[in-house]
């Protein structure tokens, strides 16, 4: 049968042809069980920056009825926490057992939403695969690396087998897997499939259970923090250098860093440093956010004293406050 399929992480579409498997035992034949489609660990070496979104209209809610998502967005976006993880190598997997149904290769990785996004038109998801599994089910994962596909239409794969690496190809600007599943062609989240509409919670997860607690929903969560020995941006963090400048004994100035996902309009932000006697070296409290981020980055830091650095722990504090309430909070150490 002919069915059309988007084939993008906003509305592209392509259109596939072919039969519906017969049954392979991996997979519950009524709704399918998914594993990790990527070689990560969720909140360790990867985060969800975005998930499906639920609401119909010219606005947005995810699953939770939360800020990670966007207009239109339709799956859900793994995200890697530097282009020097993407550089090194991540394998894209298969989520169920299927069969290859559409690839597409030789996108050209870059970071197009912001530099030239007519550069992809009509191929915004850029290199990818779409995999068909049993009783009408239908993944597909995007933006993987130029030239590292290693599956073909017609190749039976089983959960888990790789079927590339993740890259920066169609739009994005930030290296991450773009994961969609489809029940009988239409969107299914599988945080909550069959929801209730108009619910903010309900549904089935389509994840395996031994994932569903790595997988659990953060509405805040940070992605970067360490110190560095000179000034940081938002670029410097992204390309993994950031964390690459590790402050020593006779280093020009100790900074602590961070960058967080999913804050929210109104949240505070303090980033303190103290010394090794516990004395605040360094402190940046910014304003209210106006707001949804996201990202934001926070930094704080010193220049070397003239007598140089002390030696010993130094300890780096980072709070998000909303309504007088501690909402997230990550501390860190540098020692030398």
């Amino acid at each position: 049968m002919q069915r059309s399929t988007t084939w993008s992480i906003f509305r592209e579409v392509c259109v596939i042809t072919g039969s519906m498997l017969a049954l392979i035992p991996s997979v519950v034949a009524e709704n399918v069980r998914l594993k990790m489609p990527l070689a990560c660990d969720p909140g360790r070496t990867c985060n969800i920056q975005n998930y499906v979104d639920i609401d119909s209209s010219s606005a947005e809610k995810d699953y939770k009825c939360g800020t990670l998502t966007y207009d239109g967005h339709n799956g859900t976006d793994f995200r890697l926490r530097s282009l020097d993880a993407q550089r090194a190598g991540v394998n894209v997997l298969a989520s169920a057992s299927g069969r290859v149904v559409r690839t597409r290769d030789g996108v050209p990785d870059g970071s197009f939403l912001k530099s030239a996004p007519e550069a992809v038109r009509d191929i915004e998801c850029g290199n990818g695969v779409i995999i068909e599994h049993p009783d009408h089910w239908e993944t597909q994962y995007c933006h993987m690396a130029k030239g590292s596909l290693q599956v073909k239409p017609g190749d039976l794969v089983k959960a888990g087998q790789p079927l590339g690496q993740v890259g920066l190809s169609g739009l994005t600007e930030y290296p991450h897997l773009h994961f969609t599943v489809r029940h009988q062609g239409r969107i299914a989240d599988p945080f909550a499939y069959g929801r209730p509409s108009g619910t903010c919670d309900g549904g089935e997860s389509l994840w395996d259970p031994s994932l569903r607690e790595q997988l659990a929903y953060q509405e805040r969560a940070v992605l970067n923090a360490g110190f560095t020995s000179s000034p940081v941006t938002m670029d410097i963090i992204e390309d993994g250098n950031a964390e690459k400048k590790l402050p020593a004994i006779d280093s020009p100035a100790i900074v602590a860093f961070i960058r967080a996902i999913g804050l929210k309009a109104g949240d505070t932000q303090r980033l303190a440093v103290t010394n090794p006697v516990g004395n605040v070296l360094a402190e940046n409290r910014a304003v209210p956010l106006d707001k949804n981020k996201a990202q934001v980055m926070l930094f704080a830091g010193r220049k070397r004293p003239v007598g140089g650095w002390d030696q010993g722990v130094y300890k780096a504090t980072y709070v998000v406050e909303r309504d007088g309430k501690v909402v997230l909070k990550k501390e860190f150490e540098l020692s030398f």
